[in-house]
């Protein structure tokens, strides 16, 4: 009798199949989840919009006008909500962009502040819409969790001098 291997008794469709996340930021917008759903896309490489629903006769929103959409980015899983103007993002809860380029840097810097964006401190930025990033260098993380607490000091006083992330200047400061 010939020995069975567990895993070629899994069907190749269920293997392939996207999993789906327990859990999903979900995202408060007043009128235009659509129109930031389909910017995310365009921002971030394997990123799609999945699916989006109407608003049903009855409901607050207007009939037919998109209620909710939902949307990948890299992999990871978003629902966007038309709610109305009651609620409006603060930086309480920031998206973190993880790069490992200065490049990187620059590309998510220049299109998440385009048309409207804001420039803040220390990596952060607030999108045409209002939703807080982190443009993030890995470099910059790594620092933090290696317990160099000199080091730390000194890339934590460059960084509070800057609104976008300078990989080199970081290491500067991390090199002393």
């Amino acid at each position: 009798m010939a020995a069975t291997n567990p895993t070629s008794a899994i069907n190749n469709d269920a293997r392939t199949e996207p999993r789906q996340q327990k859990i999903t930021t979900f995202l408060w917008f007043d009128n235009n989840a659509e129109e930031a759903a389909n910017f995310y896309v365009s921002v971030f490489k394997n990123s799609r919009v999945l699916s989006s629903a109407p608003y049903p006769e009855g409901s607050p929103g207007p009939k037919g006008a998109v209620m909710i959409v939902e949307f990948e980015l890299d992999g990871q899983r978003f629902t966007a909500l038309n709610g109305g103007p009651h609620f409006k993002f603060n930086e309480a809860i920031s998206l973190l962009v993880h790069c490992k380029t200065q490049e990187e840097v620059n590309y998510y810097w220049e299109k998440l502040t385009a048309d409207g964006g804001q420039e803040s401190q220390c990596g952060w930025l607030k999108d045409k819409f209002g939703l807080s990033w982190q443009i993030t260098p890995d470099e910059l993380l790594k620092v933090w969790f290696e317990g160099d607490a000199a080091k730390a000091e000194r890339v934590m006083q460059a960084m509070m001098g800057m609104k976008k992330l300078i990989i080199k200047d970081l290491e500067a400061a991390a090199a002393g």
